[in-house]
Parts: C-alpha cells; sequence; structure tokens
C-alpha cells in the first residue's frame, strides 16, 4: 500500500525568509522611486501611521509597474500623493444655541 499524498507545508522559516526577501525587493525598488528627502519623509510616515506608508508605498510600486512613474519623486510630490491618499480629517462643527 502506498502513503496517502502529502501537501507540502512551508515552514516558518520559509515564511519568513520569503517575507524578508519581499521587503527588501520593495525597499529597493522604493529606493529607485524617491529620492532621499521623500524617502525620509516616507520613513518617518511610516512611524507615525504604518497603514499610510503601506498604502502610499503600494501606489508607487503599482504606478511604477505599470509605467506611470518612471523617474524619482520629490519630496514635495511625494507630499502631494500622501494629501491625495490620506483620509481627509473630520471636521466638527458644534453649533450653539
Amino acid at each position: 500500500m502506498s502513503s496517502p499524498p502529502q501537501s507540502h507545508q512551508p515552514s516558518d522559516d520559509e515564511i519568513r525568509r520569503q517575507q524578508a526577501e519581499a521587503e527588501a525587493m520593495k525597499q529597493k525598488a522604493l529606493a529607485m522611486l524617491l529620492d532621499a528627502e521623500a524617502r525620509q519623509r516616507l520613513t518617518n510616515v511610516k512611524m507615525v501611521k504604518p497603514e499610510l506608508a503601506a498604502a502610499v508605498e503600494n501606489y508607487l510600486i503599482n504606478a511604477a509597474s505599470s509605467g506611470r512613474l518612471n523617474r524619482a519623486l520629490t519630496d514635495d510630490e511625494l507630499k502631494q500623493i500622501l494629501s491625495t491618499i490620506q483620509q481627509p480629517k473630520r471636521d466638527f462643527r458644534i453649533n450653539r444655541r
């Protein structure tokens, strides 16, 4: 009798290695897409709002892969992207009568 086929489950070490490789590729791509000031700004944003930084990183990588971005962005251009992606702050008004 033959044993049933076993599905290959990646080990935790394999998964961590793949995630580290993907992160390294992502950082290398961002280094080409952003100038030094813009990279520093994105790093600062990542410390305060990691979900916003991740959204901007994904946006930049998608734009580059689709051919819409073919040069390094400046800090001012990154600020514009951040302001468009960032959710608008809610404005609360209290009306007194």
